[in-house]
């Protein structure tokens, strides 16, 4: 039995889980599910990644404070990752005690070794926001390939890696005004006494085209790395600072093993992160290979602990062949997708599409449908509902023995078990779904040759031995398929009278045994449910802004905004409404449904985000302000005539404006 300890990317606190995050999570849960099938100790263990600038400022928008901020996002993401099936041994945070105590015994050890420098430079510095910004809260155009709002490390267009100082025409991600730059005294590891280590470890624990890549490097001497941020921070503090912060990166892969700590015996423990006596495995996204397999490794081998057996890379999500997008409506949540369809066909589609490699995963919504519809649907449960209905519904639901016949394709598929154990213990699990699919499609085409529906009178036994064959084919089907489709799997159980199905199980022959009333394993994929459910993403996005040109700086700024003309503000019909009716739309979150009364303008529809704000009763009779000549949109629910007004940060955090009594409605703002 092996020992096996794996973990996904920490998930930052500041946002929801969505579409392109659950790749990576939905791999590991296939591989977690498949080990522990095969007999072997597998634990899971991932955590909130919960500190950094963004997550303090997020929180004082909110007017919480941070430790109130992550706290509902954990449980938000929590949730989403239970939903979609995700089983993890333990789900920790990073702001917690054992992380701490961590980050500091880590320090130590740089400490004690000489591998902490001092040193003083000048980083960028928002006079508006009084604070020193992160490389990712310094934006501006990549200072070789010209791509404009580009983060201050790294552009998302060319790849290259730079200083924030670098950057052209810099603004503050925050207020969108200029940095200045300002002297600091920060804290450096001394990532350059680990080159040759590095060298020497990146290719026995990366796959070779990864590895050849994080080789690049090296070509330069390896810059020390600053593991220090100022104040104002959320994190944890620096032993003998008062206004140095560990970095979130320091302190956010010190998670996987201050989780694991939370979870295991004390003697499990120092086994998976002490010894090489167990194997740990870390999955991760292509983009933070650098952080994984430069710095992580180096931190662990400072403070003696075991670097990781294999760092498992994967490619990033497109929708439809595209990068992700808000407008388009296909930068999909978790919690989005689960209004509108099965968590188990997005578990299907990833894992036909996931070969183990770096390359790119394609959402196509299309071939999404149809996959799902014809080989989950059309070729695997379809032998299911076949062959249990008749037998349960034409005979007496029992099961006889196979047929001769039957036993040889049976044999093949039972045989084919070992092929895709291979496939998906490599993470290929591409290769092993498609060997599913084709087996399936070989049943199907021995029951279609028996034809039993034609037996049924003349031959009864002969039949039964039919069906009996088509459905122990099913069953060792669902059983390769359980990784991947566990609540699927466990209806094939009752249907069949057993539990909790391991790998070997595949190689039984169930005869003579009555089977349970036939339970509905999946539906089809309706197209309408994904349309509904992009029309519900772009209805959560705020709209695009037309113009591709460059903001100024005051453009940027939402707290000062640039100036107007009057005649700019006289473009604007701002008007004085009563709400006569308002009901609440209950497929979406945001929305309420509103009609107004407008005077002499007539009565209007319009669809307002206030419903984390405001029960639909508490608004009818109400006057409000709106605008009147806003372009009609068409949404998802109806067409919006117009907008309400109202003040806050946004959800809850929102307070409709109301005239002095007198107003009446139609009455013009001026």
């Amino acid at each position: 039995m092996r020992k096996i300890l794996l973990t996904t990317a920490l998930p930052y606190a500041n946002g929801p889980i969505h579409l392109g995050h659950l790749v990576e999570y939905l791999q590991a849960d296939f591989w977690t599910r498949f080990q522990k099938m095969r007999g072997h100790e597998c634990h899971y263990i991932c955590a909130d990644d919960t500190h950094g600038t963004p997550i303090m400022v997020e929180a004082g928008k909110r007017k919480m404070t941070p430790e109130q901020y992550i706290e509902l996002s954990w449980k938000d993401h929590t949730t989403d990752f239970a939903d979609f099936q995700i089983q993890f041994s333990h789900y920790s945070s990073t702001n917690s005690p054992e992380n701490k105590a961590l980050c500091e015994e880590f320090y130590h050890a740089m400490k004690s070794q000489g591998l902490v420098a001092t040193k003083t430079v000048n980083l960028p510095y928002c006079d508006f926001d009084k604070m020193f910004l992160p490389d990712r809260f310094v934006k501006g155009t990549c200072p070789k390939c010209s791509s404009k709002d580009q983060y201050g490390d790294a552009c998302d267009v060319c790849g290259s890696t730079y200083n924030p100082s670098d950057l052209k025409d810099s603004y503050c991600a925050v207020c969108k005004n200029k940095p200045t730059e300002r002297p600091s005294e920060q804290l450096l590891f001394r990532l350059s006494a680990f080159q040759e280590f590095l060298q020497a470890w990146i290719p026995k624990h990366l796959a070779k085209e990864m590895a050849n890549k994080m080789l690049e490097w090296f070509k330069e001497p390896l810059r020390d790395w600053d593991i220090s941020r100022n104040a104002p921070y959320f994190g944890f503090q620096i032993p003998g600072y008062t206004d140095k912060y560990f970095y979130v990166w320091v302190d956010a892969p010190m998670g996987y093993v201050s989780s694991s700590k939370q979870f295991l015996s004390k003697e499990d423990f120092q086994s998976f992160w002490k010894t090489e006596k167990t194997e740990v495995y870390h999955f991760i996204g292509k983009d933070i290979t650098y952080f994984h397999t430069l710095f992580w490794p180096a931190l662990l081998k400072t403070a003696g602990y075991r670097t990781p057996t294999e760092v498992f890379v994967h490619g990033h999500l497109t929708v439809n062949g595209e990068k992700m997008s808000k407008s388009k409506g296909t930068n999909i949540s978790a919690r989005t997708y689960l209004r509108h369809l099965d968590p188990m066909y997005l578990r299907y589609y990833y894992a036909s599409k996931l070969s183990g490699s770096v390359d790119d995963l394609d959402l196509n919504m299309d071939d999404f449908a149809q996959r799902v519809n014809s080989e989950l649907i059309g070729k695997i449960t379809n032998l299911a509902s076949r062959g249990a209905q008749m037998l349960s519904k034409k005979m007496d639901g029992t099961m006889s023995q196979c047929d001769a016949q039957g036993l040889g394709v049976l044999k093949q598929v039972q045989a084919a078990g070992e092929k895709i154990a291979e496939a998906f213990e490599k993470r290929d699990f591409l290769k092993g779904m498609n060997e599913i699919r084709s087996l399936a499609e070989e049943a199907n085409r021995y029951f279609d040759e028996k034809a039993p529906w034609k037996t049924l009178e003349a031959k009864p036994e002969e039949t039964k031995k039919v069906l009996t064959t088509t459905l122990n084919i099913f069953r060792c089907l669902a059983i390769y398929l359980k990784p991947v489709l566990p609540i699927y799997s466990q209806k094939v159980e009752r249907l069949f009278g057993e539990s909790n199905y391991q790998w070997a199980d595949s190689q039984k022959v169930l005869s003579h045994l009555k089977i349970a009333d036939y339970e509905h394993l999946a539906t089809r994929v309706d197209t309408e449910k994904i349309k509904a459910m992009v029309d519900d993403s772009k209805a959560q996005q705020p709209p695009a802004n037309p113009s591709n040109e460059k903001a100024t700086t005051s453009d940027r700024n939402s707290d000062r905004p640039a100036e107007i003309t009057i005649d700019d503000f006289g473009k604007l019909d701002l008007r004085i409404a009563q709400i006569v009716e308002a009901e609440e739309i209950k497929e979406a979150d945001k929305l309420l449904r509103l009609k107004v009364n407008l005077g002499p303008l007539g009565e209007r529809q319009i669809i307002a985000g206030i419903k984390s704000a405001y029960k639909a009763e508490q608004l009818k009779g109400r006057h409000v302000l709106v605008i009147a000549n806003l372009a009609p949109r068409k949404m998802k629910f109806g067409m919006s005539e117009g907008m309400v007004l109202a003040a806050g940060s946004g959800g809850s955090d929102l307070f409709v404006l109301s005239p002095d009594s007198g107003a009446k409605p139609g009455d013009k703002v001026k």
